[in-house]
């Protein structure tokens, strides 16, 4: 199984005709996901690469082809605006892959995506992925495999990190999901936990956080609470100074909640295993099963 996303997916692209969409539009379809539309306002009526129909709304990709998730990739500006589309559609699933949007646009996001029922993964995050089934994002097919760990993580690198060393010491993964490091998103570490300890597919977790923010505490009392599959934790950022944003937005520590030390302490406390580095991931799970 996978959590998300499986062979049922179908997909309709935001932005399928602009430069990263077309470029991971064509990736998710060699990959194997179900793109049944793209959605370019002004372009209804073509064909993307002649084979996928692009509409001007996402109505009307959703009448037409009964797509069941939604993409985005657009500039940063008009962001917001795809997403209010999607949910208002009636898309279920919402995978926002553009950053850089403005937190006051997220305050106004995440209660309407909310109020229709949809979930949102993202924004400024890698997407998802459950290996050998679908796609959805910018996540490399190529370092995937299918298996049994599911991954969730805060930061896209690290992301392809730890599963370029799952995969190439035999653990595969159940759904690989990159939650985004914004300090708004739409879904967040307890969600994904709760959807991995319900998969009966799923055997262990792997949870990749960050510094900034308390998510990665909130997450360890959950784990400590209900998850009974053994967990392997990793913080990045864990030399970074006080005050000091570091790559994600929502990566910066005020006061001592946000530190690496304290997360990892956290985790601790909830006994999940905590890697000092990625290479640790396969040992430690190892011991945990």
């Amino acid at each position: 199984m996978s959590i998300f996303i499986d062979q049922q997916t179908r997909l309709v692209v935001q932005g399928i005709t602009g430069r990263d969409g077309s470029f991971h539009a064509r990736q998710m379809i060699a990959y194997g996901t179900t793109v049944v539309a793209g959605v370019t306002p002004g372009k209804g009526g073509q064909r993307f690469d002649d084979t996928v129909p692009v509409f001007d709304t996402v109505a009307e990709a959703v009448r037409e082809t009964q797509a069941n998730t939604a993409v985005i990739y657009v500039p940063a500006a008009v962001a917001a605006s795809a997403i209010f589309e999607a949910a208002d559609a009636g898309i279920p699933l919402i995978v926002c892959i553009t950053e850089g949007i403005p937190v006051l646009d997220m305050t106004r996001v995440l209660p309407f995506v909310h109020e229709r029922g949809a979930r949102l993964i993202g924004p400024n995050c890698p997407g998802l992925i459950s290996p050998g089934r679908s796609k959805v994002g910018i996540i490399p097919g190529n370092i995937c495999r299918p298996g049994r760990v599911g991954v969730v993580s805060r930061s896209g690198t690290l992301t392809y990190e730890i599963i370029h060393q799952l995969s190439t010491q035999g653990w595969g993964q159940s759904t690989c999901i990159g939650i985004g490091g914004d300090p708004l998103i739409g879904t967040n570490f307890i969600q994904c936990l709760s959807g991995f300890q319900a998969d009966a597919e799923t055997d262990a977790i792997v949870m990749i956080g960050e510094i900034g923010g308390t998510d990665e505490q909130q997450a360890a009392e959950f784990v400590q609470q209900t998850v009974t599959k053994p967990v392997v934790g990793f913080i990045a950022g864990q030399t970074a100074p006080p005050g000091r944003r570091m790559g994600h937005a929502g990566a910066i520590i005020s006061g001592s909640s946000g530190t690496a030390a304290e997360k990892m302490a956290a985790f601790a406390r909830a006994g999940i295993a905590v890697m000092k580095r990625p290479a640790d991931v396969v040992p430690l799970l190892r011991e945990r099963m």
